[in-house]
């Protein structure tokens, strides 16, 4: 079960996390997680070249070495770098040394100050340590969630979840991911359109 906007609650119980940014400007920040990987890596980085967008891309470690020049090709092209950990991990259900040695993995390859823990769970615990590592970091969250990972969810109500949901400021979350793909090629190129045509800028985080 998720929500497509983050639950109050969780914004109060994690107030130092980032959940939107500023909403007086028409501005809304694209993220992607999960790559970088062929095909839909690919997509993504031609969709927003289409639209002329800058996106952020929270990338597993684990797979920029097995694509390393698809992790090169988001760089060159201007998008941003975010730490996702190496190997995808739960914080929840992690022990906090195995899940920070994970991110540092990851972090050799990134060096990034932004941070988006996989699946939105992270203990308290976790944050005080990761920020004891880099006092920067930024650990970024989202207010409006696609759905694309959900096979159930058809691309037009994936769609329909950002368009519904987005204002100033958003944090919008999509996936270049084989599992995300179905709805991901439909739902972006048509998210694009909308949101431009509405007057949204599109900046990194």
């Amino acid at each position: 079960m998720y929500l497509v906007k983050s639950p109050l609650l969780l914004k109060w119980y994690y107030p130092s996390l980032v959940w939107n940014k500023s909403r007086s400007d028409k501005v809304v920040y694209l993220t992607f997680d999960d790559g970088p990987i062929p095909v839909v890596t690919d997509f993504v980085l031609n969709t927003l070249k289409s639209f002329n967008c800058k996106a952020t891309f929270f990338c597993i470690g684990d797979n920029i070495n097995k694509h390393a020049q698809i992790f090169e090709q988001v760089k060159s092209e201007g998008h941003a770098i975010g730490n996702h950990t190496f190997n995808h991990l739960k914080g929840w259900k992690t022990e906090d040394n195995i899940y920070i040695q994970n991110f540092e993995s990851c972090q050799q390859l990134t060096n990034t100050h932004l941070f988006r823990p996989p699946y939105g769970r992270i203990k308290k615990s976790q944050i005080k340590a990761l920020r004891k590592i880099n006092p920067q970091l930024n650990i970024i969250m989202w207010d409006v969630l696609s759905g694309d990972f959900d096979v159930n969810l058809s691309p037009e109500k994936c769609y329909e979840n950002v368009i519904k949901n987005t204002t100033n400021g958003s944090i919008i979350v999509f996936h270049d991911s084989l599992k995300a793909f179905d709805r991901l090629k439909v739902a972006l190129p048509a998210t694009l359109k909308f949101l431009t045509a509405q007057g949204y800028k599109f900046h990194t985080l």
